[in-house]
């Protein structure tokens, strides 16, 4: 994988796509279905469905994305190793969907011409979840740390655009490779094998994992604790200038529990706390984009950015109710981390692995 250095401002780069290609035998086949499968997401959900099946099989036979070895399906495969195989989310498979409004900033417009970061509010749907792919793991676990927060925009025109983030400044490793690799040493290692374990090597060769795996917060609430857009865009403005971001979304208030609260916590401590938050008053998180400064690396997710860098306000997120959370529902809601409007682009290509890995898994539980 290249590695890409920020420079202040980078001149526009037009990419624009008005029609949804077919797959084919070509070397390009993998970026037709990618562009079909970001397409049909923007359009919604029952466009998305039609496709899914199709696009399922057409990516498992896809090439993988430039520089790694393994494939996204690869990558889904080694998630079932290690969290089992559940027909549901290969990652992040507890979840709670609610519905809300983002209001952009009135000065957003100057970082970016993507139009749901103009003036006018719109619909959000926020899904809140645990990490794993277990269905029903417990919310006090400790394995349930990061927690995922999944939002998708309903935009001006009727198409969507989604963002994935984690409640944790990074990722474990720099590539979908080296995720992969933990997995499986995740899966390798249970607690009566002998040391050092798959896990205890993986983790002595790669510090970044280690301390990823090691120091995350336990949230005494859904609401009350950040989630980062590990993952760097380029957004470009109306005049054509450009900036590379981070993501981050902050609450009103950061409440976090001890190892010993968790413990004592109810298996279900952070979907009933939500249910009862939201009944109560609208959840709000401020929505932030951190701006690269000369020489932060834009395509290795595991290295954060410092805090030094500055942070644009691009609006507020105003969760307001409960969605119906039926399991049709949650089979039917696919986030696209690569699915992003005019003005927006992908810079860090482990966007483009991570949505084909999801659609994968999205055909699956169809």
């Amino acid at each position: 994988m290249a590695e890409y250095l920020c420079a202040p401002s980078l001149n526009r780069k037009e990419f624009t796509m008005s029609y949804i290609p077919a797959p084919t035998d070509s070397p390009n086949k993998s970026i037709a279905i990618e562009q079909m499968i970001t397409t049909t997401a923007r359009l919604g959900r029952s466009f998305f469905c039609l496709f899914a099946a199709a696009a399922f099989t057409a990516l498992n036979a896809t090439a993988q994305t430039e520089g790694e070895t393994h494939d996204p399906g690869e990558l889904v495969d080694a998630l079932h190793t290690a969290f089992g195989k559940h027909h549901a989310r290969a990652v992040h498979a507890k979840g709670i969907i609610l519905e809300g409004e983002f209001t952009p900033d009135p000065h957003t417009k100057d970082l970016t011409k993507a139009p749901h970061l103009q003036s006018k509010s719109c619909k959000v749907i926020v899904r809140f979840s645990n990490f794993t792919g277990i269905p029903d793991i417990p919310d006090n676990s400790p394995n349930a740390n990061p927690r995922g927060m999944g939002i998708r925009f309903y935009l001006p025109d009727g198409l969507t655009t989604d963002i994935v983030g984690h409640s944790f400044n990074g990722f474990p490793v720099p590539n979908s490779d080296q995720f992969r690799e933990l997995l499986l040493s995740l899966a390798a290692s249970g607690p009566d094998d002998a040391k050092p374990t798959a896990l205890d090597k993986f983790l002595e060769s790669h510090p970044v994992a280690k301390t990823f795996l090691t120091t995350q917060k336990i949230p005494a609430s859904y609401a009350t604790i950040a989630y980062f857009g590990v993952n760097s865009l380029k957004f470009t403005n109306a005049k054509g200038e450009s900036h590379f971001v981070r993501y981050q979304f902050v609450p009103e208030k950061e409440e976090l529990l001890t190892d010993a609260q968790r413990e004592k916590a109810s298996p279900s401590y952070l979907m009933d706390d939500i249910k009862t938050r939201v009944a109560a008053h609208p959840i709000v998180f401020k929505m932030f984009a951190q701006l690269a400064g000369s020489g932060d690396k834009i395509d290795d997710p595991s290295i954060a950015w410092p805090d030094s860098r500055k942070r644009v306000p691009l609006g507020k997120i105003e969760i307001k109710k409960l969605t119906a959370n039926t399991p049709e529902e949650d089979k039917a809601l696919v986030f696209s981390p690569s699915n992003v409007p005019e003005g927006i682009e992908t810079a860090d290509p482990m966007l483009k692995f991570r949505s084909r890995a999801y659609s994968i898994s999205g055909g699956e539980r169809q």
